[in-house]
């Protein structure tokens, strides 16, 4: 496994990152697709075992399971001080007032809640899940950097949202002398590349580490495109993220893994890794051949006229995953 710096930062993460929405108890938030503890415990251990020490979660997954899964398994499987834990806040996690969001009430009680689960005294990243239009800014940016200076994050990170919104929160930070942002989860792949647009240059600018979500396209990238699977058949908001136009990119990266005796997650994946800005993808799985079959992508390097086929068929698309 390679280990790179997040970012600026002195932080070493692996060169991928297990992503942990596909853990969690069946009958607690709407992920019919999640697996329970004990599936969920194997490919932790195998993503252990390959060298992967960054582990993302967040507090709605699974309404609060998906964190103790995985803090239960990390607890007996590894060191703490030798693995990378994140998680995020945003997502409402009770009804009514307060539930949901960047206010300070709510970093605050969430930070605690997410901490009690996982079974830490500190996470290592802390993330918004989203931006809080509703919030102003300057109220979220100090109460993360309380989160900080109590010792209960690390460091910060924030999720998907538009660059001009994420350019406003480190100017906040900066202008106040507070924690700053050192990594971004924004959704990019081959099917929707329009954060090479604004937010990949600002990020590079800044010096801030990208850590893409759904690198697979929630799966499109690995099947033929009329192909449907459990997850995709119930995943309302993955129904929005893609397009019939996407379609003839699938294609490429069929002919291309053929050629190269590698699987399609394999050729979409290390077109990612090839991307100069992208620290670590998170990689979401539920079986642990699949781990095994993506970190195969590590040791994939795709030529230079490889990754043009890959990249020519782009059309933009309307911004998605805010």
């Amino acid at each position: 496994m390679e280990y790179v710096k997040l970012g600026s930062t002195g932080l070493e993460v692996s060169r991928l990152c297990l992503g942990c929405m596909s853990f969690g108890e069946k009958d607690r938030g709407n992920h019919s697709w999640s697996l329970p503890e004990e599936p969920s415990r194997v490919i932790i251990r195998q993503a252990l075992d390959a060298g992967i020490n960054f582990f993302d979660t967040a507090n709605v997954y699974s309404d609060g399971t998906s964190e103790e899964i995985v803090g239960r398994a990390l607890a007996d499987f590894a060191r703490r001080d030798e693995i990378v834990l994140a998680t995020k806040v945003h997502g409402r996690m009770h009804d009514g007032p307060n539930g949901a969001g960047l206010s300070r009430k709510a970093i605050l009680s969430e930070i605690d809640h997410s901490l009690r689960r996982l079974g830490v005294d500190y996470v290592d990243l802390y993330q918004i899940h989203r931006f809080d239009p509703t919030v102003p800014v300057e109220e979220t940016m100090e109460a993360l950097h309380d989160v900080v200076r109590a010792g209960k994050a690390r460091y910060i990170g924030a999720s998907s949202m538009y660059a001009w919104q994420f350019a406003k929160t480190l100017h906040a930070a900066e202008v106040n002398g507070w924690t700053r942002f050192v990594s971004m989860q924004d959704h990019y792949n081959l099917l929707y590349r329009e954060e090479e647009r604004e937010m990949l240059p600002l990020c590079a600018d800044e010096g801030i580490g990208v850590i893409p979500w759904s690198p697979l396209a929630r799966g499109r990238l690995t099947r033929d495109w009329d192909e449907q699977t459990e997850r995709s058949g119930t995943d309302e908001f993955g129904k929005r993220l893609y397009h019939d136009e996407d379609r003839t990119i699938v294609r490429r990266v069929a002919e291309i893994a053929a050629k190269r005796s590698a699987s399609r997650a394999q050729v979409a994946l290390s077109w990612l890794l090839s991307q100069t800005t992208v620290v670590s993808p998170i990689i979401g799985v539920t079986r642990p051949e699949q781990l095994s079959d993506l970190l195969g992508a590590l040791s994939l390097d795709l030529s230079s006229e490889e990754l043009e086929q890959l990249e020519e068929p782009y059309e933009p698309h309307r911004i998605a995953g805010h």
